[in-house]
């Protein structure tokens, strides 16, 4: 990918990340969302990164660092995850949820419009809030995923999601997380050990996964959601840059083929060797989210 790269003026950074939280609703009654705020908070322009099924915001850690001249980078914990609150009835998992909360944190941002970049089930959540009539969103970046998820990904998340896990010890925990991870590409002891670690706390004496575990969805879930998801991607008129890595079992050439094909202004590119989804630690990674939000060229279909 070429891309021109037109980078304005930074605002003053504000170097040292700072944790928030934002009270939400459900049907089920109210939780917090938590999340973390870098660069200048007085900066009129929000990049919202939203992660992974089981992930947390301190996976943008790099990215925040990266962007934080530019940008305010806003990464919550969706709820059930990282430090936010688990919802009271698990059936209120999904989409639909995910997107009225970040409806509620773009409200407390107090800004118009927000430039979005999500990561696998973070993306589904962008393609959700995009398609809706006004939307806040400006440009979206789509990590390594699209309306139609393959089903050997799905076979291979559920083969963990949900159940339990105990560790002896914080290290024992990252350890199992990055071997869940793997396909997350070639990444540093350090690496893993810094998006990792955010994802456990210790309780009742043994190291847990913070994240709730009953936030899986069934089959039919899925089904009625990737017919919506289409119809989201559609009706979205800005910028939407799709990135895949090559060996991706969640999300196919042919899937991206369509994006492309049904969108109004979707480009794509595929990396090489990063995994599912690409980690976004990499210098060379963080240039095609730079050239997307900041270039002339979004990218190479």
């Amino acid at each position: 990918m070429t891309a021109s790269i037109v980078v304005e003026a930074p605002h003053s950074v504000v170097s040292e990340p700072r944790q928030h939280f934002v009270q939400c609703a459900s049907p089920a009654g109210l939780h917090r969302m938590a999340y973390t705020e870098w660069g200048d908070p007085a900066n009129p322009r929000v990049l919202l990164c939203v992660h992974g099924l089981t992930r947390s915001g301190c996976d943008f850690d790099k990215v925040a660092q990266a962007f934080a001249g530019e940008y305010r980078v806003v990464c919550p914990d969706v709820v059930g995850r990282g430090l936010s609150d688990w919802l009271a009835d698990s059936r209120y998992y999904g989409v639909p949820q995910y997107v009225a909360d970040m409806v509620t944190l773009i409200a407390r941002l107090n800004v118009e419009t927000v430039d979005w970049f999500g990561t696998s089930m973070g993306g589904l959540i962008g393609m959700a809030l995009g398609g809706l009539p006004n939307t806040p969103t400006r440009k979206m970046l789509l990590n390594d995923v699209g309306p139609h998820i393959e089903p050997v990904a799905l076979a291979r998340i559920g083969d963990y999601l949900g159940k339990p896990a105990r560790f002896a010890s914080l290290d024992e925990g990252v350890r199992h997380a990055a071997k869940l991870a793997a396909s997350f590409g070639p990444l540093t002891d350090e690496e893993w050990t810094g998006i990792n670690t955010p994802l456990l706390h210790e309780r009742d004496g043994a190291w847990t996964f913070r994240y709730d575990p009953g936030t899986s969805a069934t089959d039919e879930q899925n089904k009625a959601g990737e017919a919506f998801l289409w119809h989201s991607l559609a009706s979205i008129q800005t910028p939407v840059l799709v990135v895949r890595d090559e060996t991706s079992d969640l999300l196919s050439r042919e899937t991206v083929e369509q994006m492309v094909a049904k969108g109004q202004a979707v480009t794509s590119v595929e990396a090489s060797g990063a995994g599912h989804p690409p980690a976004f630690l990499a210098q060379d990674q963080i240039d095609i989210a730079r050239a997307f939000f900041f270039g002339k060229d979004a990218g190479a279909a």
